[in-house]
């Protein structure tokens, strides 16, 4: 029987957990919304210029955080179990110091490096498109962020110690709202009020990430401010002290952190091989740098974006089951291991295989709709969202996959598969974008993610150890249901196209609207009918639990 105090605080952390992934998830979809204002007031090639930036920063950025602020929370209310509130302080107090360090550190690596960087990813002649320039002044502006990110990244891990999730959850929305906010006004007025140019736009709207982060970090220590008394007392209430030194905390805090700062690299290292290769590629196919940067812009920002909306749902509905696996593989229970398992996956597939299907059969229809219907813009948008949606089923198996090895404590068999993906990447994607032009670039990528789920998948295989038997049975059956889903999505989309014509954003909504309700509604009826919808997501919802006891007992 728990005791009051135990059970309130487990109500707490419940709470808590949810007011978190409502936060994560609200500020995934402000970062999804911006980019369409955000599009049509800086086109493709302002796209291209913002990843320019971007990209090197959010490598960087957690290159200086190495995962040290999640294994931070983690080992906070490790020691704050114990009652041991003393160590947690003294790992937070020297946390501040090594992230200020490690964020100035990397602010003057990518400071310097901008220009070295610019000269690789576009044409130092060119008279059209972005200019050396403007991807210097891009990359130098938003390199100011790092001195502030990784300390507040810190100070969120130490307060999640604390299972506090109140300030973490807030200082995100607030940080990605004043932001977007920054961003979208300050490009407008740049460009559309005062006639300046587009690489002044784009490199303020970088220099937002420093705008957001100093916003995010006010309201941190606004609740420091307010529980800095507490936290006191409660250190000072300690009943033990571990007495570790610094050296041996961090090192048992690294050998946590790096494999899972490593694995969440994957995306932004896969794209700094696109940044460095994609442009010289489709110039020895002739295309000019403006052409060139259209593409790259609608690949890295416009249709990237799109395509981690099922990526985001799939990965946020199936990582819940992980700790259970974790549970399971520990007390060496195989069956439930089996089984857990096996539920992970099928999320993924039940989920991203038809929503990678629909984004690929109104891909034009999807950005017309969203980004203008623009002729040149909506032909490359519609051909790189159309060619890069495939991946989307690729990068939940990763990120789910990955975690697994997680659970079972075989990480190091993740970072190995990362590797070995992004090595194919790299020798493979220029020759790629060579010989598919453009498409080159999202079938390297999806490619090299197939590698490294390969290694992922037997990893799991072989040390949970887990039989595929079963699921891919299961996923002939998602494929048949994902097929009718497909075959009626076209006829709609066929049959609307005979009446409107994708000259308007408005058609365009009207075409999308009507073939994602109807490809929606056969998909759910057919998993619905056959009882698949309730035995992969029915723990979840519990009308389709109950539509499988009907059927059962019918």
């Amino acid at each position: 029987m728990k005791k009051a105090g135990e059970f309130m605080s487990d109500k707490q952390l419940i709470r808590g957990t949810a007011i978190l992934s409502a936060s994560i998830f609200i500020s995934k979809i402000l970062g999804l919304i911006y980019i369409f204002p955000f599009t049509a007031i800086v086109g493709q090639g302002g796209l291209a210029l913002y990843s320019y930036g971007y990209i090197p920063y959010t490598i960087l950025l957690s290159l200086s955080t190495i995962g040290i602020p999640l294994a931070v929370s983690k080992f906070v209310a490790k020691y704050n179990a114990l009652g041991d509130y003393k160590t947690g302080q003294r790992l937070f107090r020297s946390g501040l110091v090594v992230m200020s360090i490690m964020g100035f550190i990397t602010f003057i690596i990518l400071f310097l490096l901008a220009q070295p960087i610019a000269g690789l990813v576009v044409d130092p002649e060119n008279l059209q498109g972005n200019s050396m320039d403007d991807v210097v002044f891009t990359i130098r502006m938003v390199s100011v962020a790092l001195l502030i990110v990784p300390i507040m990244s810190l100070i969120r891990g130490y307060f999640q110690g604390f299972q506090s999730m109140g300030p973490t959850a807030v200082s995100q929305v607030i940080e990605q709202i004043i932001r977007i906010a920054f961003i979208l006004v300050l490009t407008y007025l740049i460009i559309e009020v005062w006639n300046g140019e587009l690489g002044t736009a784009v490199g303020f709207a970088t220099f937002g990430a420093f705008v957001g982060a100093v916003g995010g970090l006010a309201v941190l220590l606004v609740y420091w401010a307010k529980r800095r008394q507490s936290i006191q007392q409660q250190v000072d209430e300690s009943t033990t002290e571990s007495g570790k030194p610094l050296k041996e905390l961090y090192k048992e805090l690294l050998s946590y952190s790096v494999p899972i700062a490593i694995v969440g690299l994957a995306i932004p290292l896969y794209q700094l091989v696109d940044m460095l290769t994609f442009n010289q590629a489709m110039f020895s196919n002739g295309y000019d740098q403006q052409t060139a940067e259209m593409y790259f812009g609608a690949f890295t920002q416009a249709a990237h974006k799109l395509i981690m909306i099922p990526v985001a749902i799939a990965t946020a509905m199936s990582l819940t089951i992980l700790p259970t696996v974790t549970n399971a593989y520990t007390n060496k229970d195989d069956e439930r291991v089996q089984r857990y398992i096996t539920q992970t996956y099928q999320i993924i597939l039940f989920l991203s295989i038809p929503a990678a299907l629909g984004l690929m059969l109104l891909s034009d229809s999807v950005y017309g709709a969203l980004f203008g219907v623009g002729h040149t813009e909506l032909v490359i948008g519609s051909d790189m969202i159309r060619n890069y949606a495939p991946v989307a089923v690729l990068f939940c198996i990763f990120a789910v996959t990955s975690s697994l090895l997680q659970g079972i404590n075989r990480q190091k068999y993740a970072v190995i598969a990362l590797v070995s993906g992004l090595l194919f990447k790299a020798v493979f994607n220029y020759f790629f974008v060579l010989w598919f032009g453009a498409a080159g670039a999202p079938y390297a990528t999806g490619t090299g993610y197939a590698v490294a789920v390969g290694v992922n998948i037997w990893a799991i295989g072989k040390f949970a150890p887990y039989k595929y038997n079963f699921l891919v049975k299961r996923l002939l059956l998602i494929g048949m249901f994902a097929a009718v889903m497909g075959a009626v999505v076209y006829g709609v989309r066929t049959g609307a196209e005979q009446f409107l014509t994708l000259d308007s954003r408005l058609n365009a909504g009207v075409i999308l609207g009507a073939s994602v309700l109807a490809g929606a509604a056969v998909y759910l009826f057919l998993g619905l009918r056959s009882g698949l919808a309730g035995q992969i997501l029915g723990h979840r919802f519990r009308f389709l639990e109950k539509k499988k006891r009907v059927r059962e007992e019918g």
